[in-house]
């Protein structure tokens, strides 16, 4: 605006000299003055609207916030909740604030191709980026964009490398608490009828250091509540009988520990791919399901229980626990079988967007602020129902503030 006033006015010193040919030079100063003047008051005028736009512009950006954020998640074939999830973000919030990409359904051998997935996010304007599932080569892709971006906000969920590493590299890492599963899940399997809780695993998973831990805590809750725990090991997946043989097992398994000790037995597997072969059994012969390795309703229930999902109901939760719910009926196995009201990932893409809006517009208290990630997990376990309780990864080395465990309520069908 300044810029056009002295434009004004030189174009009015211009025409001076035209002025003092036609008129005489006595005029010519009140000419140069009420020109100067009305070219003076015009430009103030306008400068008052520009001014008065721009602060309804502004507030109007500081109210619908001016952010982009990136959500990284798997293919409808390896990981459709979490895809869903990012769906359910994008048609909310607009293609204009949110951004989606998928990572290779073999991450593990193409991790470059993931890397240049969360790099494109950022050079589209990606302020923060949400991963789920935070498969291998993700501190890679972190450490990557920041190279670039280093301002870019990072939530991660459900983590496939090592936790401290995850964590260092990221500023948010939202986790199932697979240990945290070993206290609460015997309570659930006595409040459904528990007297024996059958564990299936194998050398490999158990191998791993947390569900090492949970299988122990499992066994300590198991003897504080009168329950025999009985470990029971299964052909491992990736072995010489693949995923065919480990579901077979299953089959034929689950009829002989329920005609051993009783309708009142529980099963838990550790691997997803005998879930839907455990449930099938467990549904036909009366037993006690409480809860699949990776807490969803959609985890193995849609196939072992024939559920299809219409068009237009895909990742629509509420939906999947009526359906599930009416075939447990009908099966008269009401009582017997329970789960988590959220899919875990769900709530990881979500409550990782909320956060972020909430980083974003400025109302956090640093990149890390435990009392919002906390509300933002509490929102979306509202909106579907039901509730989380959160705690901090500690190990021998002490607590990691910005790793946060997830353990959801149950839902009894």
């Amino acid at each position: 605006m300044l810029k056009k006033l002295v434009c004004l006015l030189l174009v009015v010193l211009m025409i001076v000299p035209v002025f003092a040919g036609c008129r005489g030079a006595e005029n010519v100063a009140d000419t140069v003055e009420d020109a100067v003047e009305e070219a003076a008051q015009d430009v103030v005028e306008e400068v008052e609207d520009a001014d008065a736009t721009e602060d309804a512009e502004e507030a109007t950006d500081a109210a619908d916030g001016d952010w982009i954020i990136g959500i990284v998640t798997g293919t409808v074939s390896q990981g459709e909740e979490e895809f869903q999830a990012g769906q359910k973000m994008l048609n909310r919030h607009g293609a204009g604030r949110i951004i989606t990409v998928t990572y290779p359904d073999r991450f593990n051998d193409e991790i470059e191709t993931t890397i240049a997935q969360v790099v494109s996010l950022a050079d589209q304007g990606a302020q923060a980026i949400v991963f789920c599932q935070a498969v291998p080569g993700t501190i890679a892709s972190i450490q990557r964009v920041r190279e670039q971006f280093p301002d870019v906000l990072f939530v991660v969920g459900t983590i496939m490398e090592p936790p401290r590493d995850i964590a260092e590299a990221a500023d948010v890492v939202l986790q199932l608490d697979d240990i945290g599963v070993g206290s609460v899940l015997m309570d659930q399997a006595y409040a459904l009828g528990a007297e024996v809780f059958i564990h299936y695993s194998f050398p490999r998973h158990l191998g791993v250091e947390m569900i090492a831990a949970r299988r122990a805590l499992l066994m300590e809750n198991a003897e504080r509540l009168g329950i025999e725990f009985i470990d029971v090991m299964a052909p491992d997946p990736t072995g010489d009988a693949g995923p065919a043989g480990a579901q077979q097992f299953i089959l034929e398994d689950v009829p002989r520990q329920v005609e051993a000790h009783g309708v009142n037995t529980a099963f838990f597997s550790t691997n997803c791919v005998m879930q839907e072969p455990l449930i099938r059994s467990v549904m036909e012969l009366g037993a006690i399901y409480p809860q699949p390795c990776c807490p969803s309703p959609y985890h193995a229930f849609p196939a072992a229980l024939n559920i299809s999902i219409p068009t237009g109901y895909e990742g629509d939760v509420q939906f999947m626990l009526d359906q599930i719910s009416t075939q447990v009926a009908a099966a008269d196995m009401s009582g017997r079988i329970s789960n988590w009201a959220v899919p875990v990932n769900m709530l990881i893409i979500e409550a990782g967007v909320a956060y972020a809006i909430e980083y974003l517009e400025g109302r956090t208290n640093g990149r890390v602020d435990h009392d919002a990630v906390l509300a933002a997990l509490d929102t979306v376990a509202t909106e579907y129902g039901t509730s989380v309780s959160v705690s901090n990864f500690a190990d021998d080395r002490g607590t990691v503030d910005n790793l946060f465990l997830l353990l959801g309520a149950f839902y009894n069908f």
